[in-house]
């Protein structure tokens, strides 16, 4: 069996979650976050769309996080964001952290955006 290190370049691995909180590359946030190439940073919700644009040109997908259970996105967020050509995954925060980390171990160009379980 061959072994291989994971690097992460700039973007940083969810370590962990738990009631209201993420542990990512280290740093423990409160409430909610986003995760991507540029750094670790809190995050406004599913109001502060300008954030998740922000996110576009550093990312071929984002995935969002709706809490412990999926949900819908706010009308139209979905729609904006495809527009401006960027995939959006919608899943649980639990399900997001866990298929970020790996297609962040990939070398993917991802980013998470996830409200607290």
């Amino acid at each position: 069996m061959r072994l291989n290190e994971i690097v992460f370049n700039d973007a940083k691995p969810v370590e962990g979650y738990g009631p209201g909180f993420f542990r990512i590359g280290g740093q423990v946030i409160h409430g909610p976050v986003i995760a991507a190439p540029s750094g670790t940073q809190t995050w406004g919700g599913l109001d502060d769309i300008e954030a998740l644009e922000a996110l576009i040109a550093q990312s071929d997908v984002i995935f969002i996080g709706t809490g412990a259970e999926i949900a819908h996105l706010p009308t139209g967020l979905r729609a904006q964001l495809e527009e401006a050509g960027v995939g959006v995954e919608t899943m649980s925060s639990p399900a997001a952290a866990r298929t970020y980390n790996v297609l962040l171990s990939e070398g993917r160009r991802v980013s998470l955006a996830m409200l607290p379980v």
